[in-house]
């Protein structure tokens, strides 16, 4: 069981990245509408999104037992308010040209996630990923010296996810009940915002065209789908291990940033790159080993 577990943390993990390295071509297609609009129709249109999902499935009975505990209750608003700031930044990272200090953001994430997995969790480490963890925390100790200064949208999503991350295990509910009550907390601030505060060319619905209220719809699906397969994967992988998959998503935002956006990297941010690569061929060659020894 555990190692059918462990397989289907993979896939989940696997599929939640790959999305999550894509996102970016999503938000550029839209960086016309300012980054806290498209965060409200990322939050309402994931609840709702998430209300056609738990009907269909007839999970509501799960929903009623969580919602009759208040510590998590309130634990899922505490990691509302994270994947909150995470989107947040995210969204205005792409749509101002700095998807490099997204991706970098994201690849720092794994060793916030080796930390907090060894302050609350317990978690230990073999000697080969002690390796790879110097050598992926010296490649980002070169970048942030090669910074000059501190990259606080990078610092901001690994910390932010991090700590989303750590929350979600503790609480130990469910994907789809947790992101239904995480949207829900944060739905009236979203609904107050679009519709009362918010006095752009493109916060009136009514006056946008059929195409662009499609795609800011669709943010719904965007949020929800990998955040569900990311959710599923934390509940059946220890969390430092599901951090080292995070390393698919930045270099997808890597590769995209840099062909297809036109922003420029130097040498410098080339031999951080190298450093996590490296740290991440280690840590997957370890973990096969260790898998072939249990066998």
């Amino acid at each position: 069981m555990e190692s059918q577990q462990t397989r289907q943390g993979v896939l989940f993990a696997l599929a939640a990245y790959f999305i999550w390295g894509i996102a970016p071509a999503y938000f550029k297609l839209i960086d016309y509408v300012p980054a806290n609009e498209i965060l409200t129709h990322r939050i309402i249109w994931s609840f709702f999104f998430m209300i056609l999902l738990i009907s269909v499935s007839r999970q509501w009975n799960t929903v009623r037992q969580a919602c009759r505990n208040k510590t998590k209750l309130l634990l899922l608003a505490v990691s509302a308010i994270l994947i909150g700031s995470n989107w947040l930044t995210f969204i205005w990272a792409v749509n101002n040209h700095h998807m490099l200090e997204a991706s970098m953001g994201y690849f720092i994430n794994p060793l916030v996630n080796v930390l907090l997995g060894m302050l609350f969790l317990s978690e230990r480490f073999r000697r080969m990923q002690w390796v790879a963890v110097a050598l992926a925390f010296s490649g980002v100790a070169i970048q942030l010296w090669q910074f000059g200064s501190i990259p606080y949208i990078s610092l901001i999503l690994a910390f932010t996810f991090g700590l989303y991350a750590l929350v979600r295990k503790k609480i130990g509910v469910d994907s789809q009940t947790g992101m239904l009550i995480e949207t829900l907390w944060l739905l009236p601030i979203a609904a107050i915002y679009l519709f009362f505060i918010a006095d752009t060319t493109t916060s009136h619905l009514s006056q946008n065209t059929m195409s662009l209220n499609l795609l800011l719809v669709a943010a719904g699906v965007v949020t929800t789908v990998p955040l569900l397969f990311f959710t599923a994967a934390a509940t059946k992988l220890r969390l430092s291990t599901l951090g080292f998959f995070q390393y698919i998503g930045p270099t997808m935002m890597f590769v995209l940033a840099t062909v297809f956006y036109g922003e420029t990297i130097g040498k410098d941010k080339l031999i951080t790159f190298g450093f996590i690569w490296v740290a991440l061929i280690i840590f997957v060659f370890d973990a096969l080993y260790y898998q072939r020894k249990l066998r």
